[in-house]
């Protein structure tokens, strides 16, 4: 058994590498490159006797509590609070209550561009927007990062991603249960939704002061690297498994805890720390688009086509509709979003590694679940061929722009 898995890990290792190459030599966008690496590889498999290890049943565990821990750890250890505290009402806004208007709105559309209320009824199009509400962090960071983007509109995108994606998937969760007939109905929504936001908001700050701690009291800069590894895999092992909140939340919260606290203590503890979480970003970020190409079938091009199209219209226009409401709600606040960076937030919301792990571990028992498999697959793809590729340069074009003031 470890022999088997080192050979896989090795394996998928050596396709991130590959994705770096194809990435060097034909100047192809890095996440695609990597998807595109993995989607050959994935369409070679029948013809080798190779096995990646990669499996429907335990992709969603390998995304959340391997890949996502690091990504999500890194993106928050670079948000700086004092902008953060500044942006923090639009981005809750954006995260809470885009999510869900994301949601109904692209399950509205889904549900009367399909027409087939009998084979995909309401509650299929209300899963099928539950898992495109969030935006993905993973995919936007390196291009705003590249295009030396405002740290305002850094942490803007950065923390909305962050914490919609913590509304997305206990939205979906409420969604799921609701479908199957699971729900227990002895809490409600409301409920459920503040214990699971707010417990994982609680299980990052005790974490995190727990590791800041032991840091400091360790006070070894190269310790410390390993320490904040194992933080931000502990962290989401915890909230999610043992305490059953927001592991993602928990994740971001665990990550500005930490670095809150060590920055105040001494600044010579994280040195190195930056380059640390530099190179495992990128490895991980790597994987991840590896992943979601072996994952994709050609079936589903051919057979839900129309689906997938229908998809990429709702999913874009609920996104519009989300952000230019909240923008809206938030525009008497000091620091509002201008209309040039509402632009980016729509179309710089790609969806990528969530999307992916939350319509894999949909039960297979629903009628419909291929339907919407294929068309958040349809999405996602759209999002790395489509808005991955051109998004640098709405960034470079908008980037820029001042918020307005009220």
């Amino acid at each position: 058994m470890i022999i088997t898995t080192t050979g896989q890990i090795l394996l998928l290792s050596g396709l991130t590498i590959a994705g770096l190459l194809v990435n060097r030599v034909v100047k192809l966008e890095l996440t695609l490159s990597c998807a595109l690496v993995g989607l050959l590889t994935g369409l070679s498999l029948g013809f080798v006797n190779i096995d990646t290890g990669i499996r429907h049943y335990n992709l969603q565990d390998l995304v959340f509590f391997v890949i996502l821990p690091v990504l999500i750890f890194e993106a928050a250890w670079h948000l700086k609070l004092h902008i953060l505290k500044r942006w923090i009402i639009p981005i809750l806004v954006l995260a809470i209550f885009g999510v869900l208007i994301s949601c109904i709105v692209s399950a509205g559309l889904i549900y009367l561009g399909i027409g087939h209320s009998v084979g995909f009824p309401w509650i299929a199009a209300l899963l099928t927007g539950a898992i495109l509400a969030a935006t993905d962090p993973v995919a936007v960071i390196s291009q705003l990062q590249a295009n030396d983007a405002p740290d305002d509109l850094t942490t803007l995108f950065e923390g909305e991603s962050l914490f919609n994606d913590a509304t997305g998937i206990v939205l979906f969760t409420i969604v799921v249960g609701f479908a199957t007939q699971t729900w227990s109905g002895e809490e409600s929504y409301v409920i459920y939704f503040a214990s699971v936001f707010f417990g994982g908001i609680v299980i990052g700050v005790l974490l995190g002061l727990l590791a800041a701690a032991v840091c400091a009291f360790i006070a070894n800069p190269v310790a410390n690297k390993f320490i904040l590894v194992i933080t931000a895999f502990a962290s989401f092992y915890c909230a999610e498994h043992l305490f059953h909140v927001s592991g993602i939340l928990a994740v971001t919260i665990a990550a500005l805890t930490t670095r809150f606290v060590l920055d105040k203590a001494d600044a010579a503890l994280m040195e190195g720390v930056a380059e640390t979480w530099a190179w495992l970003g990128l490895f991980f970020n790597c994987l991840l688009f590896v992943l979601m190409g072996l994952v994709v079938t050609l079936n589903m091009f051919a057979e839900r086509w129309l689906a997938m199209l229908i998809a990429i219209g709702a999913s874009l226009t609920a996104r519009a509709v989300a952000v230019t409401f909240c923008s809206f709600v938030t525009k008497p606040l000091p620091n509002n979003i201008s209309v040039g960076w509402q632009i980016l937030l729509v179309w710089g919301g790609l969806r990528g590694a969530i999307a992916i792990a939350l319509v894999l571990s949909l039960p297979t028992s629903l009628p419909y679940w291929w339907t919407i498999q294929s068309a958040v697959f349809g999405v996602v793809i759209f999002s790395m061929l489509v808005q991955g590729t051109s998004n640098s340069k709405l960034i470079q074009k908008y980037g820029h722009s001042e918020t307005s003031q009220p």
